[in-house]
């Protein structure tokens, strides 16, 4: 079964984050959410996140995925974060997922992993990157090879979705979306 590990930073967005986390656990996918230190993570809305370990436990463990909730200031922290920025490289050179939606597809391209690829974020955030040769779409949901890109809030379900599809296949993306009772 892969595995994916979700690092929640204060200020993060909790509606991008606590649908990722209940999504891909709905799929039956090992998961982990990681704490840029140990005390609770305050969401950019108010709200009270516990994450499962700090960053510095989940990162005696290998990944399959990586996936990076954004929000502000939650974004920043993920890209003001060696060990975050480390974790990203590492991952990439394995050939893992790489995953962030809204605000933290510019934590992706602080670590260059945008550079030549198709991207989305939230409007304005990737603004003042240093990006070569990016295409960047508005589209909902962006998957080029192993970089998975997303909008924002609204786009959550749909990003969870498709990383759910990635790991773990059609069908079982079928079988979590099918209660959910998403409108066609």
């Amino acid at each position: 079964m892969a595995t994916v590990l979700v690092p929640l930073a204060q200020g993060c967005e909790e509606m991008e984050a606590v649908t990722i986390v209940d999504l891909l656990r709905r799929a039956g996918i090992e998961m982990v959410t990681a704490g840029l230190d140990d005390r609770p993570i305050r969401a950019s809305r108010g709200m009270t996140l516990i994450a499962d370990m700090t960053l510095d436990q989940a990162m005696q463990k290998d990944y399959d995925m990586i996936v990076l909730p954004g929000g502000l200031p939650g974004a920043d922290h993920l890209d003001q974060d060696q060990r975050i920025q480390s974790l990203l490289q590492k991952m990439h050179a394995e050939g893992k997922y790489i995953a962030a939606i809204c605000a933290a597809p510019k934590v992706l391209a602080s670590a260059g992993l945008l550079d030549g690829r198709q991207a989305t974020s939230f409007p304005g955030s990737l603004d003042g990157c240093s990006i070569v040769d990016m295409d960047y779409r508005e589209q909902p949901v962006v998957i080029d090879g192993r970089v998975i890109t997303s909008r924002g809030p609204g786009t959550a379900m749909d990003f969870a979705l498709s990383l759910i599809e990635l790991l773990a296949g059609k069908e079982k993306r079928q079988q979590v979306e099918a209660p959910l009772q998403r409108p066609g």
